[in-house]
């Protein structure tokens, strides 16, 4: 089933994100997973767990479901712990990899009728006020921290991989 129109741009912007975050953090090591900017700002480590969280909101939206006993550690309002005991890169990738199959498989089967539902109120924004506008704006809201980690990976020392 093709991804319905109301949300074919956010398909294609996961997408371009799931290849983003493969190229960002391939060359990293484990301790440049968790070093943060003047001390203060999110690690990576926190970023692609974010996102990981971010993604699994998209699937319960489109009927599906991912989950990791660690997830609830980088949700929405949560902070970088400098003590918490993240999962690893090799575990965060790993899922990375498992959350973009799995979402990819649930935007390619989503229904014109799952996407048209009203938004959850209160949840994340829509500019439509359906399913369709909370998809939209998880994939811009993805996007923004992808950049953050193509910054980090600068401030770090690393070239960039843009431009």
């Amino acid at each position: 089933m093709p991804v319905p129109a109301a949300i074919a741009h956010a398909a294609e912007e996961f997408r371009y994100n799931n290849n983003s975050i493969k190229k960002f953090v391939s060359d990293l090591s484990h301790d440049d997973w968790l070093k943060q900017p003047q001390g203060a700002a999110n690690h990576i480590a926190w970023i692609v767990g974010h996102i990981i969280w971010a993604r699994t909101a998209v699937l319960a939206r489109l009927g599906s479901k991912w989950s990791a006993p660690w997830l609830g550690m980088f949700a929405r309002g949560e902070k970088v712990d400098g003590t918490a005991p993240y999962p690893s890169p090799e575990v965060l990738t790993a899922a990375w990899q498992e959350v973009a199959a799995a979402l990819e498989s649930a935007l390619e089967n989503a229904s014109e009728e799952t996407v048209n539902q009203p938004a959850a109120n209160p949840g994340p924004p829509s500019a439509d006020g359906k399913m369709s506008g909370t998809i939209r704006f998880l994939s811009w809201h993805e996007t923004y921290h992808v950049g953050q980690i193509s910054y980090i990976r600068c401030l770090l020392g690393h070239k960039s991989m843009m431009g």
